[in-house]
């Protein structure tokens, strides 16, 4: 496994507190605390703004939509070349 190096400076009093975490939670070192708040956080982050939940009687009316909808338009058609030509 490739590791990065990550150097920080931090309150004192976070410091003292993160380390009585690590020591509770039977950890071998502050690093391994912070890799671990550092990797379950961003996990969850990033699963926050990269899912989308929906209740299902809108689902529902989403697909019901989708299935009555028209051929796209010129203009349309249109944006959707602009935005993958533009990388959007």
């Amino acid at each position: 496994m490739t590791t990065a190096r990550l150097d920080i400076r931090l309150d004192e009093d976070i410091k003292v507190r993160a380390e009585k975490a690590t020591a509770l939670l039977g950890l071998k070192s502050l690093t391994e605390y912070v890799v671990r708040l550092m990797d379950e956080n961003s996990t969850r982050i990033i699963a926050q703004h990269e899912t989308m939940v929906v209740d299902d009687d809108i689902f529902d009316r989403f697909i019901s939509a989708c299935e009555k909808a028209k051929d796209p338009n010129d203009a349309l058609i249109e944006a959707n070349r602009f935005t993958e030509e533009n990388g959007l």
